[in-house]
């Protein structure tokens, strides 16, 4: 039987991450950063795409119980057998100038047998490497990549069926260390680390990190976990988030719909810096703020939704078809080419978080006026042409309602800057004579006032959860009726079994692509938010509580959910969600407990 998405546990080094299931297999890992091909890509085919299962031997099953050390991405996992107990611990320490790998096995209990299968396999599960003995290590190389498999001396290891295998007894108090060590193929090997230093150092770093966190209200377990995920997803370098750091894992079990999220987008910008600003972790939220003027530098209409981690512009996309895909789900892709779109709402999403950022008193570079001016000015003459909106549909371009009231945030938060700040220069009246353009027209083309709802697009009928923002962005008032009535409708038309789908268009004709997908977990996240701001606390809560319950079993979210089949569907963990997850919590209950 295939793994589940929600099978998985997260662990990184803040440069890449790996998926390890509950059948103690690392089954996806990509080296040395979150967007180089795969070594371990069995998530998205089977075992001879490269995974690495240490168990207890004989033992095809899930362990009996996981869990992350408290405050840290540390992960334990036991097994109890007849003849005793194990743990395995896996984390990837902050790297000096290579990725490890370490995973730790200890005896709890009797005296247990462990194996230790490793496929290694580059290029995304399609590169056999050469693997050779030197030092006692085990070195497989194969073009640019090499990778050291180290253990203890007394540790039988053997190659077998284009895999090495490792077999030991291990007692009550006992432990065995492996550490996986990635470097270029041209270079020397890199120093070796102490894997139980590196254990020790982990913790104590995470609970330093966790330590700065202002939250201390209802859900603060859950909200540290979201957190300590977010940093994961952070690509330490740069201070860029990638929206998840897998690709393919799908909206629809066995369907076409399977994406790279391995990148950043700049529609997470404005709820990204809020959650570094309001949980306390203003050096992240700096770092992201630099990320993301660097990313946007140049020609305003060159403006792209995405960019790499590093804030790379091309991102071509490609299928691999020797990979079946997660549970039979192809084609598998890599790159994304909705790169290539046109998004009007990221102007207004660069605008609104480089306006957070100086409000909140994040020092300011010489430039970023500068880059401002020049965004609000291009937009001004491009706004009313129409886009792909903000969930990147494949199936033509429409007057998107909700990149509209972008557009508006844009010249608002230009028009605000200003006001707030006389000595910078800029076209105040002009900027104001736009906002209110913007404005009047959403307000006539994109509100259907017989339903009392905005809606999808101009002249449509269909509605969109991205309409939920309306008052957070300040576009309307929570109390205006047009509001209350858009989320009212929203919440009738696009629930499904209490959680929310993206919008209600038939997916085909939007996308030009066959399939479903699940409800989308930022949009419910919105929704609760929405209510909230609207006086409907208490539904927002209850809401909320229901979104908690659906984290798996470690505290992790994808991008969707099914209802219906109770699975977690999209890229995993997903920012997007875990973003919504905090700036929820930190909406309903951050009075309660904020530091």
């Amino acid at each position: 039987m295939h793994p589940r998405i929600e099978d998985y546990a997260l662990i990184g080094d803040e440069q890449t991450a790996a998926l390890i299931g509950r059948d103690g297999s690392v089954d996806w890992l990509c080296l040395p950063r979150f967007d180089s091909g795969a070594c371990f890509a069995r998530i998205l085919g089977d075992e001879n795409n490269g995974h690495w299962r240490i168990a207890p031997k004989h033992s095809e099953g899930h362990c009996t119980r996981r869990a992350y050390r408290p405050d840290t991405l540390v992960l334990d996992t036991e097994w109890e057998t007849d003849d005793g107990a194990i743990r395995v611990t896996d984390l990837m320490p902050q790297r000096d100038r290579a990725p490890d790998l370490v995973r730790i096995v200890q005896g709890l209990r009797g005296r247990v047998t462990v194996h230790s299968a490793l496929r290694l396999r580059f290029d995304y599960g399609s590169i056999v490497p050469w693997v050779r003995e030197s030092d006692g290590h085990r070195v497989a190389v194969a073009g640019p990549d090499s990778v050291w498999l180290r253990s203890e001396p007394e540790v039988h290891t053997w190659g077998e069926n284009f895999g090495t295998h490792s077999e030991f007894t291990i007692e009550e108090g006992e432990q065995v260390a492996f550490v996986l060590t990635y470097h270029p193929s041209h270079e020397p090997r890199p120093p070796l680390i102490n894997p139980y230093k590196a254990l020790h150092n982990s913790v104590r770093d995470w609970h330093k990190w966790v330590g700065h966190c202002h939250y201390d209200g209802p859900y603060r377990d859950t909200v540290i976990r979201s957190l300590i995920t977010l940093k994961a997803l952070t690509y330490r370098p740069t201070g860029g988030i990638v929206a998840a750091p897998t690709t393919s894992l799908p909206e629809e079990l066995g369907g076409v719909r399977n994406w790279d999220y391995r990148y950043s987008w700049l529609r997470d910008s404005t709820l990204t810096l809020n959650v570094g600003l309001s949980a306390g972790y203003r050096l992240e939220a700096e770092a992201w703020r630099d990320w993301l003027l660097r990313a946007v530098a140049g020609d305003p209409a060159d403006l792209q939704i995405m960019y790499g981690i590093a804030g790379e512009r091309r991102l071509p996309e490609f299928e691999v078809p020797w990979l079946s895909g997660f549970a039979g789900s192809s084609p598998v892709r890599i790159g994304n080419e909705a790169v290539k779109q046109l998004q009007l709402d990221v102007y207004g999403e660069v605008m609104d978080s480089l306006a957070l950022a100086r409000d909140a008193g994040l020092p300011t570079k010489p430039h970023m006026w500068a880059i401002q001016t020049a965004l609000v000015e291009w937009l001004r003459s491009a706004w009313r042409q129409p886009d792909e909106g903000l969930w990147e549909v494949r199936g033509g371009r429409r007057h998107f309602v909700h990149s509209k009231v972008m557009v508006w945030v844009a010249a608002d938060r230009a028009v605000r800057t200003l006001e707030k700040n006389p000595e910078l220069e800029g076209d105040l009246d002009g900027w104001r004579k736009f906002r209110d353009e913007v404005r009047g027209e959403v307000l006539e083309k994109g509100y259907d006032a017989e339903r009392n709802t905005f809606t999808q697009s101009y002249g449509s009928r269909e509605l969109d959860a991205a309409l939920l923002l309306i008052p957070r962005v300040g576009f309307l008032p929570p109390d205006d009726p047009r509001v209350v009535g858009t989320i009212d409708a929203i919440r009738a038309e696009l629930s499904h079994q209490g959680f929310l789908r993206r919008y209600s268009t038939d997916r085909t004709a939007v996308d030009g692509l066959p399939g479903d997908e699940g409800t989308f977990l930022a949009c419910s996240f919105w929704l609760a938010e929405a209510l909230h701001m609207t006086g409907r606390t208490q539904e927002a809560r209850e809401l909320f509580d229901r979104l908690v319950g659906l984290t798996n079993d470690v505290g992790l979210l994808a991008e969707e959910y099914d209802p219906v089949s109770g699975r977690h569907l999209g890229n995993f963990p997903q920012a997007f969600s875990h973003i919504g997850l905090v700036n929820t919590a930190l909406a309903l209950y951050g009075g309660e407990g904020a530091g």
